[in-house]
């Protein structure tokens, strides 16, 4: 299932709400699920929105609701959107975390050999990651405001779970960490950071995609591109520490929660720093995962 979360206008202001995106359009999945069971199970087996879902939906009852016939809910909701009529936010605004990690060799060794450094032994030893803002999440085809502190902005193409009950992956989506180069230059230079670097915005989107659905996470191509040339074109396949692996350290005499977010790292060539080409003010940046989708966010 493509999951999603989606904004709709209504005579009393603008919802969020939890969605599948579908061959008919989105469907409401929480209404859905109220016309099998009324609106009381509904909320407490298929809840209106990602983070809630994550913590104590049922994915079966999802399922479930994705079959129902009727044209409206049962006090009259209306079961299902065309594009046009709502807009994708993130699929999950409000992470409960965001934690990066640093798994794509070819890119780690492409990062120290820039600041003439060897590529560490401590790598191959233990997944590595810093923490990000997890409160600056945008979604797809929103804005990203280009930072006052920064003269060197650029896109970072990742792919992202998100982690639902009992420390399973929920699903899969795309990531975009925009990263302020010369401010995480200084700030890694004091070997702390990347902080103020990296946590102004990050992008996900435009849909998570369950396990099921996704196949093989080790083997999606990854592109990313800039007013329609493609930069960046790579794999996940070069994974060097995978999911699983991340889950693991992370859980070692600690836990998560459902709705945290773990970033895969950037894939190789799958930034601008690579390949010493900077993004504009006024580009269009799209990354693109096979069997996810576009992300696709403007400068401005």
């Amino acid at each position: 299932m493509k999951l999603c979360t989606f904004e709709v206008r209504t005579p009393v202001g603008r919802h969020r709400r939890l969605g599948a995106v579908t061959d008919r359009g989105i469907a409401d999945l929480n209404f859905r699920a109220a016309c099998r069971m009324g609106q009381r199970l509904a909320d407490a087996r298929v809840p209106s929105t990602m983070r809630a879902f994550l913590e104590y939906g049922e994915m079966d009852e999802a399922l479930a609701a994705l079959e129902v016939e009727a044209e409206r809910g049962p006090n009259d909701e209306q079961l299902i959107y065309s594009p046009g009529e709502v807009r994708l936010l993130a699929p999950i605004p409000n992470p409960t975390s965001l934690r990066d990690f640093f798994s794509f060799e070819r890119h780690v060794k492409a990062g120290f050999a820039k600041r003439g450094e060897p590529m560490p032994d401590e790598w191959y030893q233990i997944p590595v990651y810093y923490k990000s803002g997890h409160h600056n999440i945008l979604g797809p085809e929103d804005e990203v405001r280009w930072p006052a502190f920064t003269e060197k902005l650029d896109y970072e193409l990742e792919l992202a779970c998100v982690i639902g009950r009992e420390n399973k992956i929920a699903g899969y989506t795309i990531f975009n960490d925009f990263s302020a180069r010369d401010i995480q230059r200084r700030e890694m230079k004091v070997r702390l950071g990347p902080a103020k670097g990296k946590d102004w915005a990050s992008a996900l989107g435009p849909v998570l995609v369950t396990p099921d659905e996704i196949g093989d996470p080790y083997s999606l191509t990854m592109t990313a591109r800039v007013n329609g040339e493609e930069w960046s074109r790579g794999t996940s396949a070069d994974m060097h520490w995978k999911f699983e692996q991340m889950i693991e350290f992370l859980t070692w005499d600690d836990f998560l929660v459902p709705g945290d977010v773990i970033g895969s790292g950037t894939v190789g060539t799958g930034c601008g720093l690579e390949l010493d080409r900077w993004i504009q003010r006024g580009d269009t940046v799209e990354l693109e995962i096979e069997r996810i989708g576009v992300l696709r966010n403007r400068i401005v």
